[in-house]
């Protein structure tokens, strides 16, 4: 692990830890982004729910839905760990897939509830960013 990595990941676990948030992404958010390849943007609606140890992610977007698996991560012992879906993530990984095209996400909550993230499609060489908001 890099350095710069372990002190954002120590200096992440303050800030959570003095603003008491920690809640796990279940919901329905209004989600806005942005393209990788155009940076055009983009708004719709995300639910997710959790199915058991993985979250499933569900995009409505510009009518065409986006259907991901996520992983969750917890900061525990000032360590940022990666696994199964928990009431305390901080964050979420997720891979989807619509149609023939594929990706992966990866957000963090921020103190306000919102979640915000960076994402790529499959054989995309840029990455863009998106926000969901709590309804």
């Amino acid at each position: 692990m890099t350095r710069a990595l372990k002190v954002f990941l120590v200096a992440a676990s303050f800030v959570f830890a003095a603003t008491g948030v920690f809640a796990s992404p279940v919901g329905i958010y209004d989600v806005v982004g942005t393209n990788p390849d155009n940076n055009g943007e983009y708004t719709g609606i995300v639910t997710v729910t959790r199915t058991g140890e993985t979250y499933q992610v569900i995009w409505d977007v510009s009518g065409t839905r986006f259907i991901g698996t996520g992983l969750g991560a917890v900061i525990q012992n000032n360590q940022f760990l990666i696994g199964p879906a928990d009431k305390n993530d901080i964050a979420i990984s997720v891979g989807y897939t619509s149609g023939n095209s594929f990706g992966m996400a990866m957000y963090f909550l921020k103190e306000d509830g919102r979640w915000e993230g960076v994402w790529t499609s499959g054989g995309s060489r840029n990455i863009a960013t998106e926000t969901w908001y709590p309804r």
